[in-house]
């Protein structure tokens, strides 16, 4: 290898790492990543996008059994769940060709290998042609998480499936069993039960989507349970006894425990971030439940040595590490940068209804000393969301009382995860229910929701 110092040098190229490579290029520093799987990492190859693309099939296949409400006839239609899961093999490989072509473009260093930190500034590499030592001003690390294992619960692959067997499924549940209602699990849980699957989850808090507002969880609830899922708050698998095709959970719920038989599970009890093997500790950084400790600038106690994404902590999502790459590169830059805030990210969780949000849960606000204001709006009484024969959900919002600042939004029905993005931008221009009753929202449209639901916050709501 020519090249052996660089200006930034990033371990990890998950849409934190690619985007911070891409970022400090375009800034003129000499950049390389390292990489040892996926360009793209778990987002692109074994997370959001082959996930969406799944759950995109779900929904047409949902669709077509309503054929019937929207005047249409579909007779004898079906799915292959092999070919489901190719379709979103291929939109995963089609995404991470481009993160290559992106890189190549913007001249960044791919080098595919695994890291580790000999020193502040010191990265030995080692790849299949044997190891590099590479020197570079800056280091970056982004190499993500993986899902949590509990003891007893551990996946073997064929009947406890992590989410990465639930992307290539060996076969299609009959009876499946879902621990934990994040977003991962409920995605899979709505996955499988629109496509037949007997679904139970099982969530260890008192509701299901527990990170959500309470009455936007409760919705969403209400929803899955109508779709024929069988919901377990309050309860807790505790351990699992696997024969030959089925498995057999013991399932503490109400203070006593029930035993139940399943072919499939799917554990989503939360991640862990990829700290191992690194060398942090050994320079001095600081580790905290697996999360990597940084101040707001994602700089670790080590001068030089930054850490974004899922490894840096809460949220984990593919917008926050995005957003903290490009953060980075430009501080290295030596550029004026505004810290990210988590309170201003929003949160999508592709379920059947979907579900999302920004900023402070009602409880939250309330727990923070505020004196609020909530509005709310039901898709009942939106004509786009009847038209589409949608008429299920809400979206409610929080003002301060005092100031007009918008606390937080949430929602809960169809397609609210393209709507979200329009109070995450009113949030970021400090906007008011002022700013946001005096916008003209265009007709008909879902986005209708969210100028009535701001009214409605003020007692002005014209359609409900």
């Amino acid at each position: 290898m020519a090249d052996t110092s660089y200006d930034v040098l990033i371990i990890g190229a998950g849409p934190g790492g690619y985007v911070a490579a891409i970022r400090a290029a375009q800034l003129g520093l000499k950049t390389a990543v390292i990489e040892r799987e996926h360009l793209g990492g778990i987002c692109l190859n074994w997370g959001c996008i082959p996930t969406k693309a799944m759950l995109r099939s779900a929904e047409v296949f949902h669709l077509m059994e309503r054929a019937k409400e929207f005047g249409l006839t579909a007779d004898k239609f079906g799915y292959d769940l092999s070919a489901v899961v190719k379709r979103s093999r291929g939109v995963a490989k089609q995404l991470s060709g481009g993160v290559g072509h992106l890189l190549k473009k913007n001249k960044v260093t791919v080098i595919m290998g695994e890291a580790t930190l000999t020193g502040v500034g010191k990265v030995s590499v080692k790849t299949d042609k044997g190891t590099d030592a590479l020197t570079a001003k800056n280091v970056i690390v982004a190499t993500g998480a993986r899902a949590r294992e509990l003891p007893g619960l551990e996946a073997d692959g064929d009947m406890v499936w992590t989410y990465k067997h639930a992307l290539n499924p060996p076969h299609m549940p009959k009876k499946l069993l879902v621990v934990g209602s994040g977003a991962i699990g409920i995605e899979f849980a709505s996955f499988f039960n629109t496509l037949g699957a007997d679904t139970t989850v099982v969530e260890v808090m008192d509701r299901v989507l527990p990170a959500e507002d309470a009455e936007i969880a409760a919705l969403a609830k209400k929803q899955f349970v109508k779709q024929g899922m069988k919901i377990m708050e309050k309860s807790m698998v505790k351990k699992l006894d696997r024969a030959k095709g089925k498995v057999t959970a013991y399932i503490e719920t109400g203070g006593k425990t029930v035993k139940q038989e399943f072919d499939t599970v799917i554990s989503a009890v939360g991640i862990v971030g990829n700290v191992e093997k690194l060398g942090l500790e050994a320079l001095g950084v600081k580790i905290d439940r697996t999360h990597v400790v940084t101040d707001q600038y994602c700089e670790t106690a080590v001068p030089g040595l930054y850490a974004i994404g899922d490894i840096a902590g809460a949220p984990w999502l593919a917008h926050k590490a995005s957003h903290e790459g490009v953060m980075v590169a430009e501080k290295i830059a030596g550029m004026k940068v505004h810290a990210v805030k988590p309170e201003s990210i929003a949160g999508c969780t592709y379920c059947q209804p979907q579900v999302a949000s920004v900023g402070y849960t009602e409880a939250k606000a309330k727990e923070l000393g505020y004196d609020i204001k909530v509005g709310r709006f039901p898709f009942m009484g939106n004509g786009k969301a009847i038209a589409l024969g949608e008429p299920e959900g809400m979206v409610k919002t929080i003002f301060d009382a005092k100031t007009g600042e918008l606390l937080g939004a949430h929602m809960v029905g169809a397609e609210v995860t393209e709507l979200i993005q329009g109070y995450v931008v009113g949030r970021q221009l400090e906007t008011t229910e002022e700013d946001l009753m005096h916008t003209v929202f265009p007709h008909p449209t879902l986005s209708e929701m969210m100028h009535e639901s701001v009214l409605d916050a003020y007692g002005r709501a014209i359609h409900f």
